[in-house]
């Protein structure tokens, strides 16, 4: 009775331990540490643009440029992609998803065509195949009578090429002013050699 009774409190003992296991490691429990979270939620907001976690659209369309936004320096991507399309207004910006999808748009002489692109990070770093560029093709004959398709066109690739080249200024730019920081902060002493 006794064996019995210690075996049925060692199996949920192990069941809840086995749990507590699992769910720690999917990264379902993940407490933090309240030294290192700021208790105000503005502070907290801060923390997070301050750590490229979120995105503040807070001065959008107040003069020039498609906004002022404030990125973390490891967001290159990101960033880029934004400046590049700010010439056609935005659906939707999920940086947490890695997705950036256009509005349609169109010239002002042709107002029956119109295209959207969506762009999709697959990976942080700056390669050629770390984001997927799509434009999407819209033909009106009329308002009711549309037909959409996938640009097959050199524009997606031209628009990936143009994202790539502003990521890596940004990450030039990023890493020279870290080494003049770095520099600053730990200055090399000249001292001669004597033989």
């Amino acid at each position: 009775m006794i064996i019995n009774n210690l075996h049925k409190l060692f199996s949920k003992f192990a069941f809840l331990a086995s749990l507590l296991l699992l769910t720690n490691q999917c990264g379902i429990w993940d407490p933090a540490d309240a030294r290192k979270v700021p208790v105000n939620a503005k502070d907290r907001v801060a923390k997070n643009i301050e750590e490229g976690r979120a995105i503040k659209f807070s001065k959008l369309g107040k003069g020039g440029g498609s906004g002022n936004f404030e990125f973390a320096s490891s967001n290159e991507m990101w960033r880029a992609t934004i400046e590049i399309l700010d010439f056609v207004p935005l659906s939707s910006a999920d940086y947490g998803g890695g997705i950036v999808i256009t509005d349609w748009y169109n010239d002002a002489g042709n107002e029956k065509e119109a295209i959207k692109i969506m762009v999709q990070f697959l990976s942080n770093e700056i390669r050629a195949d770390g984001i997927k560029v799509v434009v999407y093709d819209k033909y009106c004959e009329t308002i009711n009578n549309c037909r959409t398709n996938i640009n097959q066109g050199d524009v997606s690739e031209e628009i990936k090429l143009a994202i790539l080249k502003k990521a890596s200024i940004y990450r030039n730019i990023e890493t020279e002013k870290k080494r003049k920081e770095y520099r600053k902060k730990n200055p090399v002493k000249n001292k001669k050699i004597r033989n």
